[in-house]
């Protein structure tokens, strides 16, 4: 499992409905996108649960890197760089995942904490720490899943949840899931990813 994201931050003044359309309109194009485990389409504005800024920010879980480089080379991904300046896209290596209780309901909001790995935390326990949050948001009241996964590049671990309510039981910036394009949720590997 890959995880990817990349964030367009807007003016203060942007009107937001512009993005709510672009998801509407196109969100469907990745439904059946071979490779892809999930891809939430995610926006925070300015104002609305904590957020400083408008934002257009995807959250996106591979099965392959065949499927995300497909993604990335391809004509979506092209556009959207026209449309809005193209943005750098993070990627994180797997560390776990896990279906949560409320796994069969529709997805309103996502939490994404990134916080580094300190100097002189052995790697493998900054890991394990990983997974047992993981397994710790999963089983959160309204919880539809976690995930985690880690940038040795910066040695940094980003934990993603999705939830089917407002108050999501995680720390970390709100996000609101404008949509969820799933083609590959099924086969997305459970559990710690070594």
């Amino acid at each position: 499992m890959h995880a990817m994201q990349y964030e367009i931050t807007l003016p203060a003044d942007y009107d937001m409905t512009v993005v709510r359309d672009r998801v509407a309109r196109i969100g469907h194009l990745l439904d059946d996108w071979d490779g892809l485990g999930l891809k939430a389409y995610l926006m925070r504005e300015r104002g609305a649960q904590g957020s400083p800024v408008n934002q257009y920010a995807p959250f996106y879980l591979w099965n392959t890197t065949e499927g995300m480089n497909a993604f990335l080379w391809g004509a979506g991904f092209q556009r959207l760089g026209e449309d809005f300046g193209r943005p750098r896209a993070r990627q994180w290596t797997g560390l776990a995942y896990e279906e949560g209780g409320a796994a069969g309901s529709g997805a309103r909001f996502a939490v994404r904490r990134r916080r580094p790995v300190p100097e002189g935390v052995p790697p493998a326990e900054a890991a394990q720490d990983a997974v047992r949050e993981t397994g710790r948001l999963a089983a959160g009241d309204g919880a539809v899943l976690a995930a985690a996964a880690v940038d040795t590049s910066r040695w940094e671990v980003v934990h993603f949840s999705l939830w089917e309510h407002d108050a999501p039981e995680a720390e970390g910036e709100v996000f609101q899931v404008l949509r969820l394009s799933a083609p590959g949720r099924d086969r997305l590997p459970r559990g710690r990813q070594w």
